[in-house]
């Protein structure tokens, strides 16, 4: 039972826990560098047992995972493990091997979404299936699956292998009911949620939930953890779907409009569509029409420069039904849900740096 948490729930919380436009962006970087340079050296033990697991026999797949390794990426997941293992009060070698496994399976989901969507960019350099060809990529993504497997099963905790496993069912089933619905200007803000909420929250709840689980606390708290994660991960990618429309491969690590070249319909536009007169819907379709021919033709993605893609005219439209605006405030929403989650646990560095990191996911300009 984590100590105070009884006690800490009979605090006042009338006053909102997250108000966007009382937040500091700068203020909340700073914060947030702070709390990482505190579990700076748990996290530099999760490099080193990074860099361990992806070695192999394999020349190809020592390659790609150092490749991918050294692209860097914000290191979200094993943070979050480590921050909600402290937040339950366990600070011991567990959360590293863990913290490392979980960012393993980050790597390899990325390997994989990279082949399905057919892209040769991840954060801003060539992807592995660009340098090494698909077959490879998509074997090199099983090893990754296979190494963080057996970390998890060596951990010897059933509700975390079980938490584990969940998590890549819903990975995969949040991939498929995204490529059910490509190009399909007829997707519903449910539909979208349920892609998002298996594609991004699934895996950053359920590294907010082993974290927990190391801990030992109780299902109550537990709970508590994995919704802030949920609820972290959705905002997360409400957010990166508002950049998506002010995407450039410099900031972002992709060109412009890759969501839909790919045939991702987002928030942005799902609320642009209903507000949108019947002309402009049918526009919208036209031109989504005329990407998945070429998708098709081009082996799955759009290729750019297309002269009738015409994406600025969708993302002109956008602004002006105020997808991006509203999407963000849904954002905002689903960050106050998180805070809310994990308020009860009693003060500390852990609980600071997890509101921090909440708060800037949704303010952040990349």
């Amino acid at each position: 039972m984590t100590p105070g948490l009884g006690a800490a729930r009979l605090r006042g919380m009338s006053a909102p826990l997250f108000d966007a436009a009382n937040e500091s962006p700068s203020s909340l970087e700073e914060s947030l560098g702070l709390a990482f340079q505190r579990i700076g050296p748990a996290m530099e033990l999760v490099e080193v047992a990074l860099r361990d697991t992806v070695q192999s026999r394999s020349q190809v797949i020592g390659d790609a995972g150092n490749h991918l390794l050294e692209a860097g990426g914000k290191r979200l997941r094993p943070a979050l493990v480590i921050l909600a293992a402290e937040l339950c009060g366990y600070t011991g070698p567990r959360r590293i091997e863990l913290a490392a496994a979980l960012e393993l399976l980050h790597t390899a989901t990325l390997v994989h979404d990279d082949v399905v969507d057919l892209s040769a960019v991840r954060r801003g350099r060539p992807s592995a299936n660009a340098i090494w060809g698909n077959r490879r990529a998509v074997l090199a993504g099983d090893f990754f699956y296979g190494r963080a497997s057996s970390i998890v099963i060596q951990d010897g905790n059933l509700a975390i292998v079980e938490s584990y496993a969940e998590a890549i069912r819903l990975l995969a089933e949040g991939e498929l009911l995204q490529l059910e619905r490509s190009f399909d200007v007829d997707i519903t803000e449910s539909n979208y949620y349920e892609v998002i909420e298996r594609k991004s929250a699934a895996l950053l709840a359920t590294c907010c939930e082993i974290g927990s689980l190391i801990g030992e606390v109780t299902r109550g708290e537990r709970n508590r953890i994995k919704e802030f994660g949920k609820q972290l991960g959705t905002a997360f990618q409400l957010k990166d779907d508002c950049l998506d429309y002010k995407a450039d491969l410099a900031t972002m690590g992709k060109a412009p409009f890759a969501d839909l070249r790919e045939g991702k319909i987002t928030l942005p536009l799902i609320l642009t569509l209903k507000r949108a007169r019947v002309a402009e819907k049918d526009h919208v379709a036209s031109v989504l029409k005329s990407a998945s021919r070429l998708a098709d033709e081009h082996g799955g993605q759009a290729p750019e420069g297309a002269p009738e893609l015409e994406f600025e005219a969708i993302a002109e439209l956008v602004d002006r039904y105020h997808g991006v605006a509203d999407t963000q405030k849904r954002a905002e929403e689903h960050i106050g849900r998180a805070l809310e989650a994990i308020a009860p646990f009693p003060e500390g560095p852990a609980k600071e740096a997890l509101f921090a990191a909440a708060k800037f996911s949704v303010l952040r300009d990349r």
